[in-house]
């Protein structure tokens, strides 16, 4: 449907060219200090027009706080966002009154609802991330404020093009061994290790692509360009790092933080692959090789020596770095043409109109750091009410120690 989430529930709604796109916020904490600023720094990295990498439509997709706020402070109450759809073509999209575009949602919406929007992708269009990207806003406000929980996604390939092996994710850099061969160096390079702790927003944003390494950069924007130049577009992929997570976070047994996790970034528009820590490349090694070792940690707690995992065992995160991947596919709507067929089963050809990005990854960014923001603010307020009431209990005496969490350590914020 179009509601996300069990104690912070979002709703979205809007069509690619209706009047207006939004979203309705529900479980937002009372008090959480909220400017329309707070919400308009992720929308505008999201909205098109960016540069010659994106779709020219001219939207500035300024966000406007309908109810929930009062004089800067969140109510507790639902928060309503609303952006108009300022440049609005409908008349782009004729051609989709007898022809279903190859790839997308039109013909499949029409099996679905029996009715489809007449103009873009209705709900199946990026417009309706808007909605999304608006309440991760007011998510990582809280989470930053409350957890210090930072979350920083960027562009990791494009194509065929790559980061380097040493920063590339795990998948990126297969072993390239002997079957027989068991040796596995960490999933981690040093090299990629450090951009997850170190990488910031204001980095990935230096370059239009959201690569921040600048050689592989160039490379990628070079081949959004040739896509575009022939009325084509390329897929790519988009990396994203949570530091400073708490452990605990995560409902086994089918709500597993990385499962919701898995859910969120592949309700985003055109995406067709997930994977997190190790991914793929995790299946190439023996658990001898692939288990993450405990150490202790300098505040008393424990930590792993290496972050195969990334971050998440038994679906509960155990308070290392989260990292995962997402797969974006090329595209669908594309203006060269296209032999295909009509809705009645006539042979035709399409040349689609309309403003579309040749590749969706530099925008998608943003829209990926907000679902992982929906995610965690989830999981932090399920497990906060699951401490919460277990505090009012008596201290547990009849089980060995080893079995339970000390009292001190489980009052704390997870």
């Amino acid at each position: 449907m179009s509601t996300f989430g069990t104690l912070f529930k979002v709703t979205t709604y809007g069509e690619s060219h209706c009047a207006s796109v939004g979203v309705i916020v529900d479980g937002c904490p009372p008090g959480l200090q909220l400017s329309p600023k707070d919400i308009q720094i992720q929308l505008s990295r999201r909205r098109p027009g960016q540069s010659n990498l994106t779709t020219p439509r001219d939207e500035k997709d300024l966000v406007h706080i309908q109810s929930g706020v009062e004089h800067g402070v969140a109510l507790g109450t639902p928060i309503a966002l609303m952006v108009k759809n300022e440049d609005q073509r409908p008349h782009d999209y004729s051609e989709t009154d007898l022809y279903p575009r190859p790839s997308h949602a039109d013909y499949t919406y029409l099996q679905k609802y029996g009715v489809k929007a007449s103009s873009g992708g209705g709900r199946s269009s990026a417009r309706e991330t808007i909605g999304r990207v608006a309440a991760g806003a007011i998510a990582e406000h809280y989470l930053k404020i409350a957890h210090g929980i930072e979350i920083v996604a960027f562009v990791s390939s494009v194509g065929k093009i790559h980061l380097p092996a040493g920063v590339a994710p795990p998948s990126l850099t297969p072993l390239d061994t002997d079957e027989d061969d068991d040796e596995a160096q960490d999933a981690l390079s040093p090299e990629f290790r450090k951009l997850l702790s170190t990488i910031t927003r204001e980095e990935v944003d230096k370059h239009p692509t959201r690569c921040p390494h600048a050689e592989t950069a160039e490379r990628m924007t070079k081949r959004i360009i040739r896509a575009k130049s022939a009325n084509d577009s390329i897929g790519g992929t988009v990396t994203c790092v949570i530091r400073n997570i708490p452990a605990g976070l995560g409902e086994p047994v089918f709500d597993k933080f990385e499962a919701k996790l898995a859910h969120a970034m592949l309700s985003i528009p055109a995406t067709k692959a997930f994977e997190i820590g190790s991914g793929f490349r995790g299946t190439e090694v023996p658990g001898s090789k692939h288990n993450d070792k405990f150490v202790a940690k300098d505040n008393g707690g424990l930590g792993t020596v290496t972050n195969w995992s990334g971050g998440v065992q038994g679906g509960i995160t155990n308070g290392e770095d989260v990292y995962f991947r997402i797969g974006f596919k090329s595209p669908a709507t594309i203006s060269q043409p296209q032999e295909t067929a009509q809705y009645d089963g006539t042979a035709g050809s399409l040349a689609a109109r309309g403003r579309h990005d040749p590749c969706v990854v530099p925008r998608a960014v943003p829209i990926v750091e907000a679902m992982a923001s929906l995610v965690i603010m989830d999981a932090l307020l399920i497990q906060n009410a699951r401490r919460s009431t277990a505090s009012l209990l008596p201290p547990i005496t009849t089980l060995p120690p080893t079995m339970v969490l000390p009292q001190s350590k489980a009052e704390k914020k997870p």
